[in-house]
């Protein structure tokens, strides 16, 4: 019978469980975050969406919870009203509130495209369905009005091909003999959005770095400030190699506050997230890829990221954070 094996209405498989824990706490921590955000900001058009994201992760919530109370699993901890400062002074930017929606709504629509293939409840597909569905509305939303905001970057556009043309050679050798073809359109793509995703990363990190309490967080963050900085320049190159526009960096959307409005503990779930994430579509951008100088570039970035992501277990591990995912008996 395989996968297709009938199974109790309540029972969850290892894939639905891991779906609805991770997304319990990556929506935990949203609620955290869009709280503060919704106290800070001041543009009325950016508003309503900082109030719909958080609307989302709301109603996310208490279907997660029901999943997992009606099959018997523990409820995560996640992150509550102790791990936020509402009432901190401005760490942001409003554009930068609208830059990370947009980049954490692309996280949130990837992630459930990936946990609906791997579920067998029709329950729990359309849950994951339903969460496609709103936040392609959400990402629509946002990037309908980030495309009118000073620092929104269009990713390069290239001239329409006369005709068919099929590929000499992959462009492996003449790269090694300094004579490189031009970007493809894949290659345009995912260096592009690399180095937007990786940029953001490196802001990110900045913000936390200022306001982080304990010394190892401060450490780590400044670390990765560092590290995804230097690989968000590195994409960079390969396009402007190419004469191709790169994105707008947003360091300068950060102020100078040093009072943290989020625990130490969501800051490095956040980093740890981003980073984890950062593996993924640094792998996928890998297999879109045929210059050799690409292909190098992406392994270099890629044990950046594992390297930025083993720290950030351990300091999790260290000060208790990293709540255990049910297993195996």
């Amino acid at each position: 019978m395989g996968i297709f094996r009938k199974s109790k209405a309540n029972t969850l498989t290892a894939a639905e469980v891991s779906a609805l824990w991770l997304q319990y706490l990556g929506d935990s921590m949203a609620i955290c975050v869009y709280k503060y955000f919704l106290n800070i900001v001041e543009n009325d058009e950016i508003k309503p969406i900082l109030e719909f994201a958080l609307q989302l992760a709301e109603s996310h919530i208490t279907r997660i919870t029901e999943f997992l109370d009606k099959a018997n699993f523990q409820i995560p901890i996640g992150f509550t009203e102790n791990d936020v400062n509402v009432n901190a002074p401005r760490l942001f930017s409003d554009q930068f509130l609208l830059f990370y929606s947009y980049i954490m709504t692309i996280h949130g629509i990837t992630a459930y495209g990936l946990a609906v293939t791997n579920t067998e409840r029709q329950d729990i597909q359309d849950h994951f369905f339903d969460c496609t569905v709103s936040s392609k509305e959400l990402f629509q939303k946002i990037v309908e009005l980030a495309k009118n905001q000073p620092k929104y970057t269009s990713v390069p556009s290239i001239p329409s091909p006369n005709g068919v043309e099929f590929m000499e050679s992959t462009g492996f050798i003449s790269n090694l003999i300094g004579d490189k073809r031009a970007l493809n359109s894949s290659e345009i793509s995912t260096l592009f959005f690399n180095s937007t995703k990786t940029g953001f990363i490196s802001s990110l990190s900045l913000a936390f770095s200022q306001v982080a309490v304990r010394e190892d967080v401060r450490n780590f963050m400044l670390k990765n400030v560092k590290l995804a900085g230097k690989d968000a320049e590195s994409f960079d190159t390969l396009l402007q190699q190419d004469h191709l526009p790169i994105p707008e960096k947003w360091d300068d959307e950060i102020t100078d506050s040093t009072v943290s409005p989020f625990s130490d503990k969501l800051i490095m779930f956040h980093a740890g997230f981003l980073v984890n994430a950062a593996l993924t579509y640094y792998g996928a951008s890998l297999g879109s890829s045929y210059r050799s100088d690409i292909i190098v570039n992406y392994s270099k970035v890629f044990t950046h990221a594992m390297e930025a992501g083993a720290i950030s277990y351990n300091i999790m591990v260290k000060h208790g954070w990293l709540e255990k995912q049910p297993e195996a008996n």
